[in-house]
């Protein structure tokens, strides 16, 4: 089964303006292309800032403690400070709890989801189905291409010879379960990461805003190949998405 993909230009232009894949020395995250994603470096971003305030503090108390011959007593013993060091943390903590107990429902919930599709893991590669059209299920099996297949530009340990194609501006629900031992579906991108447990089905959903080319990995140890059973998603127009769909159904 042949996967349906973005034009090589449009997809160069979008490796060029946008970090959809990992890069080497990569430090931040990739780019989001999803609400969830730009939650989750909205709150990192809002943490490291309380860190490095808390950091330039607590460093500037340090050296002040080991450089002053003459120290005040009450800035190291007494009442008073005992109690601004324990309330200024408590603060901190609640500060940073609301938005995190936010961001982790707004993980969890999967709102109306417009496109149901299973992914299995198997040692060592994902499974796709599409149930959702009839009696006819589109399903395929998504394996790494090998380093000598690889194409210019191709990113290594990463392309897989069929890409699991989704609508942009669609809500997308995704059923993981794995068909041997734990499995891991992560897509950075996304914001995506939950279990593929033997015998468990559990559910996570995203929401593309662009159209792209979005990598993944499995993200739990699975065995010898752990490394060799990457994801791909592609994100396509809804029109060029019904067009996939009328094909790969012909072709069941």
């Amino acid at each position: 089964m042949e996967s349906f993909v973005l034009s090589s230009s449009c997809l160069n232009l979008t490796k060029l303006v946008l970090r959809d894949s990992p890069e080497p020395w990569q430090l931040g995250f990739q780019d989001a292309a999803s609400p969830v994603m730009e939650e989750i470096i909205f709150f990192h971003d809002q943490i490291m800032f309380i860190l490095t305030i808390i950091v330039t503090i607590v460093l500037w108390l340090l050296i002040r403690a080991l450089t002053m011959k003459h120290y005040y007593k009450y800035l190291f013993e007494g009442t008073l400070i005992e109690i601004i060091w324990t309330l200024v943390p408590a603060c901190v903590l609640i500060f940073i709890a609301f938005p995190s107990l936010k961001l982790l429902y707004l993980m969890d919930e999967v709102i109306d989801p417009a496109l149901t599709i299973k992914a299995i893991g198997h040692q060592w590669y994902w499974s796709y189905e599409y149930s959702d059209y009839g009696t006819k299920t589109i399903e395929f099996d998504s394996y790494m291409i090998p380093t000598s297949d690889l194409n210019k530009g191709d990113l290594r340990l990463l392309e897989v010879d069929n890409r699991l194609i989704v609508p942009i501006q669609t809500q997308v629900r995704v059923l993981v379960t794995a068909a041997d031992v734990l499995h891991a579906f992560a897509v950075p991108s996304l914001g995506v990461k939950i279990d593929a447990v033997p015998g468990r089905l559990n559910q996570t959903s995203f929401f593309l805003k662009r159209p792209g080319v979005f990598y993944g990995q499995c993200s739990e140890l699975c065995g010898a190949n752990h490394s060799f059973m990457p994801i791909v998603i592609e994100g396509v127009s809804l029109e060029k998405y019904v067009s996939w769909v009328a094909t790969q159904s012909e072709e069941a």
